[in-house]
């Protein structure tokens, strides 16, 4: 071979090697199968969006590796037979572990000498898209929550009871303020419920669960041609219209969404992806967050303008350790919806187990209940009662551990307790109170400072304060 063939040879295979590297970084997912039917281009993004691996596509027969409905055929080996482009075709089947695709696809033959060779097809990926438009549908559906069903005779829980009673006279935002896990939702939905909106959709949204490049599309919805594989699609503003929208986690909501999401508050308008015009919708906007608001706008995870327009109503719903006298009441719920679940037939709880969750501070709150009383009742066998026993491992492990370095009684004898026949509640309740007063004492009744030293809002000290007439 001359010096200038194997030149030319050396640049065609640092050309093809280009290619290579090109099609694997382009977001975007493209396959080529040949005139017999078989892959022989599959890239990088194609693999991610199929959940396949190279080895599993590469030199076979399309059709025998991915699924198809009896009703839909390959756009791809549509293209190969019929020589027809296809633009924007969605396009749903399932890969070799029967997972579902959905995809929008543009779709054409390739033609030499007057013969198909090959059939390319570029793929945009809204599996996830449609996913969370199928699971919104449900709980569009499924708005189940009242202000009846939430639990607790607290007097932290019953006045945040009262406050979303008067949010539901008017249609202005609201920002639920909570720790994971302490039923911020169940809050939204009594609101929407109680709301003059009960009869429109309540639609609900988690921030984080979504990439940004596809949250934007998911709220404000899209326009036929914005981009390839665009279709119309109404955005969830659109699908709540005359409700509710609840956005959770907003702190998680990427900046410059935020400052569009403001602009819909203020101005009752949205603007599709791709469209020019504006659009008016009249949705109630219910969001929340996981940590102090405050915190969130210094340290940039929420506009301060937005903070602003959401917190028109606020609302701090307390975490499970400061509203403990809840605990029984709680889990007796959670007792009689896992019977019902499970054809059982629990009664309670007992002595030791109700001293062991009075001990925990329960930092997943009302939700990490749920699922430790769940877990005792897969491990009761013909008993009527939960018993230390049937608590999960690490659960016992900590606090058993605990009582042995402890002795029982010592802190009852701290306190000046008699050891009468009294009720483990009504101990509990002497000893909180003792420990409240001594602090109270020490820090010359100084509320915000005693509050700071036990490790509970100043509200919740205030309202031990007058249980125990301190």
């Amino acid at each position: 071979m001359s010096p200038n063939g194997l030149k030319d040879v050396q640049a065609l295979i640092r050309m093809n090697d280009l290619y290579e590297k090109l099609l694997d970084k382009i977001d975007i997912g493209v396959h080529v199968i040949n005139e017999q039917g078989k892959t022989i281009i599959y890239n990088q993004k194609m693999m991610e969006i199929e959940s396949m691996a190279s080895e599993d596509v590469i030199d076979k027969d399309l059709l025998d590796v991915f699924m198809f409905a009896d009703n839909q055929n390959s756009t791809l080996v549509e293209a190969l037979k019929t020589g027809k482009t296809k633009k924007h075709k969605k396009q749903t089947y399932f890969n070799n572990k029967g997972k579902e695709i959905t995809t929008i696809n543009d779709t054409f033959p390739i033609v030499k000498d007057g013969e198909i060779t090959e059939a390319i097809e570029i793929v945009k990926d809204v599996t996830q898209l449609e996913q969370v438009i199928k699971e919104n549908m449900l709980r569009k559906q499924n708005t189940k929550f009242t202000f009846d069903k939430i639990i607790g005779q607290s007097g932290l829980i019953q006045t945040v009871i009262e406050e979303s009673k008067r949010a539901t006279r008017t249609s202005s935002s609201v920002l639920i303020v909570g720790e994971t896990g302490t039923g911020k939702e169940l809050f939204a939905q009594s609101i929407h419920n109680g709301s003059s909106r009960s009869s429109a959709p309540f639609i609900s949204q988690n921030c984080a669960a979504i990439p940004d490049n596809l949250m934007e599309s998911l709220l404000f919805g899209t326009k036929k041609g914005a981009f390839t594989g665009a279709i119309d699609r109404p955005g969830l503003f659109e699908q709540a219209d005359g409700g509710t929208l609840l956005l959770d986690e907003i702190n998680s909501l990427n900046p410059s969404l935020q400052a569009k999401l403001l602009r819909v508050i203020q101005d009752k308008t949205i603007r599709k992806v791709g469209d020019t015009q504006d659009k008016k919708v009249d949705v109630r906007i219910i969001a929340t967050i996981n940590e102090d608001p405050i915190d969130a706008v210094a340290n940039k995870r929420l506009r301060k303008d937005l903070y602003y327009r959401l917190s028109v109503v606020t609302l701090f719903i307390p975490p499970l350790r400061e509203r403990k006298e809840d605990l029984w009441f709680l889990t007796q719920s959670f007792i009689e919806k896992y019977n019902a679940l499970f054809q059982m037939s629990v009664k309670g709880i007992s002595e030791g187990v109700n001293h062991l969750l009075n001990q925990h501070d329960w930092p997943g709150n009302v939700r990490e209940l749920e699922h430790t009383i769940e877990g005792a009742m897969n491990m009761i066998m013909d008993k009527e009662t939960i018993t230390v026993e049937n608590l999960p491992v690490r659960f016992r492990k900590r606090y058993q551990k605990n009582d042995e370095l402890v002795p029982q009684n010592d802190f009852a004898d701290i306190a000046g307790i008699n050891h009468s026949s009294k009720t483990l509640c009504d101990k509990v309740a002497e000893v909180e109170k003792f420990y409240i007063k001594q602090i109270l004492t020490e820090n010359s009744n100084n509320i915000s400072q005693a509050a700071k030293i036990l490790g509970i809002s100043r509200q919740s000290l205030q309202y031990r304060l007058k249980k125990y007439n301190l």
